[in-house]
């Protein structure tokens, strides 16, 4: 009984659904909160709780575990200093780029795009970022600014000799990018959060929404909406697009960084060229993305170069086969709405050169983006099994078997996504 009456209160203040995150993270929270406390009986301990703010929040701080790193998910930056460069810049001269970043952890993602917008090029005083977080502990963190290596993830780590300089207990950001960032306490389903409308020209609120119930999601949907300006760019996680979708967003056509805008916003095309004053970026050769097979133009030092030169020579000639389009073909296809001829050729693909996960999975982002559940469900599975761990995959079908009415399922699944991070920490 206790179990659930502190589950719901823990619904009520942060929308975290137990059915979701699982009920076993909420019971080691609360054995750890009963430990600080003295306390046996967790009759007591809820008590204790539900008349008291400070330990309600307390046990927040021990329930919110952040996990997150520099650049996770890193075609989102490439495409935040696209959309930065060639749109929102040209249309503004003069002024200042607003970003939210929201949940913002221990500061990795406002770090991440202020360290993408400056080695974009914008000049520092051209944007500020604002992040917002419910824990007081993780933003104490973030504004301490000392990581260890948890937080630098993959071989693209040049950033780190840019941005960072070793001191005791691991890397200390730079001021200049700690200067871009305002942190402050807040809680996203709130009533109070953040007053005011349409005033961020970008929005970072990713991998929140799918620990989420149906009806705070669309709370938090909503909230986004009313923050973002009209020709604003929202980036969510990679299982949470349709859930934008269906709240009135579309896709701003960005390979692989799950950014989309208001359905009656515009993508403007640059007014005149735009150059920053002190940095060039100059396209950067093409690689092929895990999931669409092509990234957009990239700021250097963002991403890795990880082609080599036999799956060049493999792309090479697959271009020249006339007959089958290649994966990157078909990403484009995708990317300027063009659905169904995407999925033809993600099958034509298929059909020629077998099985591989990065096209049934650029198969599955059509086939979802079609409407076609069914479908999606099937080239999910099939990602799944050519690639166990493939984490996208398995938060989307995570979802999807949670729009179904198999809550069950949706926990296995999303336990197998958080086996393979702590994989990942070790």
């Amino acid at each position: 009984m206790h179990e659930s009456r502190i589950s719901n209160l823990l619904k009520q203040a942060i929308g975290m659904d137990a059915e979701i995150v699982g009920q076993s993270v909420i019971d080691h929270a609360v054995r750890a909160r009963m430990t600080v406390c003295a306390l046996k009986d967790r009759g007591e301990y809820w008590e204790r709780l539900r008349h008291s703010a400070e330990e309600l929040q307390l046990l927040v701080e021990e329930v919110v575990v952040p996990e997150t790193w520099f650049f996770r998910d890193a075609e989102a930056y490439v495409a935040l200093a696209d959309f930065v460069l060639n749109h929102w810049a040209p249309a503004n001269l003069t002024g200042v780029l607003n970003v939210l970043s929201a949940p913002c952890s221990t500061g990795e993602e406002p770090y991440s795009i202020a360290m993408a917008l400056l080695d974009a090029g914008l000049p520092a005083p051209r944007f500020k970022i604002e992040a917002v977080d419910v824990s007081e502990r993780a933003l104490a963190d973030a504004r301490r600014a000392v990581y260890g290596r948890n937080a630098f993830r993959g071989r693209a780590l040049d950033f780190r000799e840019r941005h960072f300089r070793p001191v005791a207990g691991g890397q200390q950001l730079n001021a200049a990018v700690r200067e871009r960032v305002r942190f402050e306490q807040a809680n996203l389903i709130g009533d109070s959060f953040l007053p005011g409308a349409a005033i961020y020209d970008v929005i970072f609120c990713r991998n929140v929404l799918i620990y989420l119930d149906g009806a705070t999601q669309e709370r938090v949907i909503k909230a986004m909406d009313r923050l973002l300006t009209p020709n604003g760019i929202f980036f969510v996680g990679p299982a949470e697009a349709f859930l934008t979708r269906a709240g009135g967003f579309q896709s701003a056509n960005y390979p692989s960084a799950f950014a989309c805008r208001k359905a009656d916003g515009k993508m403007r095309a640059p007014i005149q060229p735009w150059q920053p004053p002190e940095k060039k970026v100059k396209p950067a050769a093409a690689r092929p993305g895990r999931n669409t097979g092509i990234l957009p133009v990239r700021p250097a030092g963002i991403l890795p170069a990880e082609t080599g030169s036999g799956e060049l020579e493999a792309r090479a000639s697959h271009r020249q086969d006339a007959g089958v389009p290649d994966l990157e073909s078909a990403g484009r296809l995708a990317d300027t709405g063009r659905l169904a001829e995407a999925r033809e050729a993600c099958e034509a693909h298929l059909l020629e050169h077998g099985a591989s996960a990065a096209a049934y999975y650029l198969l599955a982002l059509v086939r979802d983006s079609l409407g076609d559940q069914r479908g999606a469900a099937e080239s999910y599975r099939k990602v799944i099994y050519l690639d166990p761990d493939h984490p996208e995959a398995l938060l989307h079908l995570a979802l999807l078997a949670e729009k179904q009415g198999d809550p069950a399922a949706a926990r296995r699944l999303l336990a197998r996504v958080r086996r393979g991070e702590e994989a990942i920490k070790k």
